[in-house]
């Protein structure tokens, strides 16, 4: 299918420009909790939907890193972006390397939090199991919200969570991507790449840990900068936003 610059929210009128990509779980609204904090002045935020997220739900596609990739750029070029940073959770750690290499020249910095290497993600079959029934079963995902987290988050906010994943996914889109970040495997496109990248892991998470970093992210990319929040699961936007914001306009205000 041919690329569509996706709906989108901007946030900001500064010169840096950001594209910020969400995950699995969530629409552009997973960054709703640090909004309010970004530097408006210094930088210009888009949030996306994915097709079949969000304002996109009933757009129809493959749901692909390649075809993300391509409506990223087409939302970049309707921006008139040239150049912009990324940043990227979870899955959107994943995609945002695939803009990264379908832009060369263009991508200025990424900050991925708790982002999927380019390897994708390893799966035994039990774990398997409840990752692709969390299509089609709610007590999936609440088990998969509260295992990244470290079982230590109030039962209300998973509730939350899984209320809002259900309400802004399409079930065939939310299945499909599982696909695209678990078992897309581009690594060696990514190895030796020197683009400035800051990677924040959550202590609590016990999927994408610091050492899974460390194996990945930080051997593929020289001047990759790794910080881990030790109050943060999976989700630092709504679990440490403000030290999230600090870090991450940190790194990219370095360009």
């Amino acid at each position: 299918m041919s690329p569509v610059a996706l709906p989108h929210v901007l946030h900001g009128s500064g010169p840096h420009r950001v594209i910020a990509l969400h995950g699995w779980f969530g629409d552009r609204d997973a960054f709703a909790a640090i909004r309010p904090y970004l530097n408006t002045e210094a930088f210009t935020y888009a949030f996306p939907d994915y097709r079949g997220y969000g304002e996109a739900r009933d757009l129809t596609g493959d749901h692909t890193l390649t075809e993300i990739a391509g409506d990223v750029l087409a939302l970049a070029d309707k921006l008139g972006w040239d150049e912009f940073s990324l940043v990227g959770h979870s899955m959107g750690g994943t995609a945002m390397q695939r803009v990264m290499l379908d832009a060369p020249g263009r991508i200025r910095r990424m900050v991925g939090v708790s982002p999927v290497p380019a390897s994708g993600v390893p799966f035994d079959e039990q774990g398997w199991a409840l990752f692709s029934g969390a299509a089609d079963e709610p007590a999936n995902r609440r088990a998969i919200i509260d295992l990244t987290t470290g079982g230590r988050l109030p039962g209300a906010w998973l509730d939350a969570m899984v209320d809002t994943s259900l309400r802004v996914s399409t079930v065939p889109a939310f299945r499909a991507y599982l696909d695209a970040w678990a078992r897309t495997d581009f690594h060696e496109e990514v190895a030796g790449n020197t683009t400035p990248v800051l990677v924040i892991a959550g202590a609590q998470d016990p999927a994408l840990s610091a050492d899974v970093m460390r194996a990945t992210w930080l051997q593929w990319y020289p001047n990759a900068e790794l910080v881990t929040f030790q109050d943060a699961g999976h989700y630092a936007m709504d679990e440490t936003p403000l030290v999230l914001v600090a870090e991450m306009e940190r790194f990219l205000a370095a360009a």
